[in-house]
């Protein structure tokens, strides 16, 4: 299984994010699997976002869940995360990952993906 992100590495404050990870080896409509978004900075660590489950069902970190919003392509095996009124501290590595109903921890996950917000 193979995860790969994309997307922009400089944006400006108050825009909108949007990344993209692509995923080989495996369907993400797959039971019983849960795709997430998380970040990482010196600041923070790490700091999970939110998932999109095999069904399509998402859920959404507290603190984030007013900007975030998470969604896929199905038919390109895609999931995308769209984060608005970006601020400084949204500079990040950005991962996806994935995980099993199962376990708490991720089994597979890209290589990140550097996204900085400055003007």
């Amino acid at each position: 299984v193979q995860l790969q992100e994309s997307g922009p590495g400089l944006v400006k404050p108050s825009q909108t994010l949007s990344l993209s990870c692509t995923v080989s080896g495996a369907s993400i409509t797959t039971d019983y699997y849960y795709w997430s978004w998380i970040r990482q900075s010196p600041e923070k660590g790490l700091e999970w976002i939110a998932y999109i489950s095999f069904s399509g069902g998402t859920y959404y970190s507290p603190s984030l869940k007013s900007r975030a919003s998470i969604s896929r392509d199905t038919s390109n095996n895609q999931f995308t995360l769209r984060l608005s009124s970006l601020t400084p501290e949204d500079t990040a590595v950005y991962y996806c990952a994935r995980r099993n109903s199962d376990s708490l921890m991720f089994d597979y996950w890209g290589q990140g993906t550097q996204v900085t917000v400055s003007s």
